[in-house]
């Protein structure tokens, strides 16, 4: 497996000298913790419909998500009957999607769970979360949340400013090369996860640098 700093220079080499104004943003505990579960309850609700779709599509729509919604207010959100939530779907300018319509009612009964758990819900569950082990919030997720598979977590994470690596195809071709797993698909295997997270573990001790920082990086070469 190479070091960071092959990574570094041969994203410098590809990308060039600039290859910091690519980076992702990433934020601090503190300002993690300064978002309510309604704020994050919008913004996964927004990833989940940003799947299989075009996100600006999506993006455009999300204002009158937003209104419908009451701004996402978990306990407004979690305490919709089927009968209301199909009400809200039929609005005009909403993406009418049953699945993922009942994901926002799910997954608003789950922040409110969180809320009794955590000082701050959501916010503090994620702010406290290690980047060392970012692979188990992606699968407490998984299992807590709806919808919440596949690339969902990490890419939810990733517009929070939570810092997390993401296994994107070209994240994964670069993977394979340097030997850290057999496959180039977006892979859910616990042995392979586990590898992952121990590599992007060691590039990180190396260097210092956020998670989300290395594996834009890693994606350039």
């Amino acid at each position: 497996m190479k070091d960071f700093d092959w990574i570094y220079h041969r994203a410098l080499e590809l990308k060039g000298t600039d290859v910091g104004g690519f980076l992702p943003t990433v934020k601090t505990s503190k300002q993690l913790l300064e978002k309510s579960s309604a704020q994050y309850l919008s913004l996964i609700s927004q990833r989940i419909f940003r799947a299989g779709l075009r996100h600006s599509v999506v993006d455009g729509k999300w204002p009158i998500f937003e209104t419908v919604f009451k701004g996402f207010n978990p306990v407004y959100v979690a305490n919709l009957s089927d009968e209301a939530l199909e009400a809200h779907m039929l609005q005009p300018g909403l993406i009418k999607h049953w699945g993922k319509m009942k994901a926002l009612r799910h997954n608003a009964a789950w922040l409110l769970q969180l809320e009794r758990e955590y000082e701050q819900g959501f916010a503090s569950m994620i702010a406290d979360w290690p980047v060392t082990d970012i692979i188990g919030l992606w699968l407490l997720m998984k299992k807590q949340g709806l919808q919440l598979g596949g690339r969902s977590a990490s890419a939810a994470l990733r517009m929070a400013g939570k810092d997390t690596f993401m296994l994107s195809q070209d994240v994964m071709v670069q993977l394979r090369a340097l030997g850290v797993v057999d496959t180039v698909e977006s892979t859910t295997a616990q042995r392979d996860l586990k590898a992952i997270q121990q590599a992007f573990n060691v590039w990180h001790d190396q260097s210092g640098v956020p998670m989300a920082h290395i594996s834009r990086l890693l994606s350039f070469t």
